[in-house]
């Protein structure tokens, strides 16, 4: 709910055991509530049905499809040919939307999804945008999704087998490990013995060690550069919001996956606030406080992907995945209690603490002096709470803006500064 409350028009959730979703823990039950729940508040939801088929999965899909038509979503997001067709068959009347993991790069691609019977195709993330215009000139009548802010994949789309290789989970299956992001030592072998890197000669041959997985050598070819030689930047297209507004694309896709409440809030928020400013005045439009909100967010520093073309080596981060963000979400307004909100605690606060919450109301947070740290479990006032299992605090009325309760409903997200 948190992703409409701050501005989203749709969401998109796995089916189990077929999509990229794997490590899930929603049930059936729990998907036809939330689907029920997007529908009843006037949103659309998808279902990700698009894993790389295996023999053994084919057995699985008319109960699929029998369980897919009992919990009504408003599409299905697929991205192997033989589950396409098949749920072409078995769900005539379902909308199939084609997966970024499909790799649609082209026009050409765009059009045989479309004769298919596709209603939807959501754009590789190696599409340029010139890419993207003459795909939009020469497909009009079929609608576009592409993807403009999230983590990128060192492979075509998330086509990766390092994972396999490394942990036995597959990517392409909905289950990988993101192997790309970890740490990598380098060493090099002369004769038959390791030596360090500063030792080795022209006949060294280099070797990654993965840090959790020590006595592991695999070869390597890799410059002085740093260790961290698959780890892509997060993509973020906002600066580029006018020429995506001018694209005539449906729909633009935020990553989700694995994500907290404060995560999908302000990325939904800054978007939702940028395209309702740039429709508002296109001429005076400026990207810069909604990329200052995406900028709280944990990330990988940005990158524009392949938008102006393929990437260069300022695309990657060399020497850590680690954010170098200064604000840290504290918690979630999770009730609105006769004395104040409820924030149920992700992080600790400590009385004089200065937090935001961001209303879905406006743009500007709201910054609250914590004057007192009430536990909400006893009412007693502590110097600090630290996070934990329905670990909350009590925000009372007397240190909240007027109206507060209208400004600041159930799943309403808070932040502070840790520099």
């Amino acid at each position: 709910m948190a992703h409409f409350q701050y501005g989203a028009d749709a969401v998109y959730t796995g089916m189990l055991d077929m999509s990229m979703r794997k490590k899930s823990a929603m049930t059936f039950d729990d998907l036809k509530a939330g689907i029920d729940f997007v529908h009843a508040n006037g949103k659309r939801i998808y279902l990700a049905f698009n894993i790389f088929s295996h023999n053994s999965d084919m057995p699985k899909l008319q109960e699929a499809a029998d369980n897919i038509q009992k919990l009504g979503p408003d599409g299905l997001i697929i991205s192997d040919p033989a589950v396409f067709m098949f749920m072409k068959n078995a769900l005539p009347d379902m909308p199939l939307h084609v997966s970024t993991q499909a790799n649609v790069c082209s026009w050409g691609t765009v059009k045989f999804w479309e004769q298919q019977g596709a209603k939807m195709c959501v754009l590789g993330r190696e599409v340029s945008f010139p890419e993207l215009l003459e795909i939009r000139e020469k497909c009009p009548d079929i609608k576009l999704e592409m993807f403009v802010h999230g983590a990128m994949c060192i492979s075509y789309s998330g086509r990766c087998l390092l994972s396999n290789f490394m942990t036995g989970r597959g990517a392409n299956q909905g289950n990988c490990a993101q192997s790309c992001r970890w740490n990598y030592k380098v060493h090099a072998k002369i004769d038959g013995k390791m030596v360090p890197v500063g030792d080795a000669s022209d006949e060294a041959v280099f070797y990654l060690e993965e840090e959790q997985r020590p006595g592991q050598f695999l070869p390597i070819a890799e410059t002085e550069r740093g260790s961290y030689i698959m780890s892509s930047k997060d993509m973020c297209l906002l600066p580029k919001l006018p020429e995506l507004m001018e694209a005539n694309v449906e729909c633009w896709k935020i990553e989700g996956r694995n994500k907290a409440e404060y995560y999908v809030a302000v990325t939904a928020r800054a978007y939702r606030a940028a395209i309702d400013a740039y429709m508002a005045d296109p001429e005076n439009f400026d990207a810069t406080p909604y990329m200052e909100e995406l900028m709280t967010l944990q990330h990988r520093d940005y990158t524009l992907g392949f938008f102006e073309g393929v990437p260069d080596g300022g695309a990657q981060t060399y020497e850590t995945t680690k954010s170098d963000s200064d604000w840290r979400t504290i918690g979630i307004v999770t009730s609105i209690h006769e004395d104040g909100l409820i924030m149920e605690l992700r992080n600790q606060v400590i009385r004089g603490d200065e937090i935001q919450l961001l209303s879905p109301m406006r743009f500007e947070p709201y910054t609250i002096p914590l004057t007192k740290v009430i536990d909400s479990r006893n009412g007693q006032a502590v110097e600090k709470l630290a996070a934990g299992h329905e670990k909350s605090i009590l925000l009372p009325w007397d240190i909240l803006p007027e109206n507060a309760s209208a400004l600041f409903p159930e799943l309403t997200v808070a932040r502070k500064k840790i520099n």
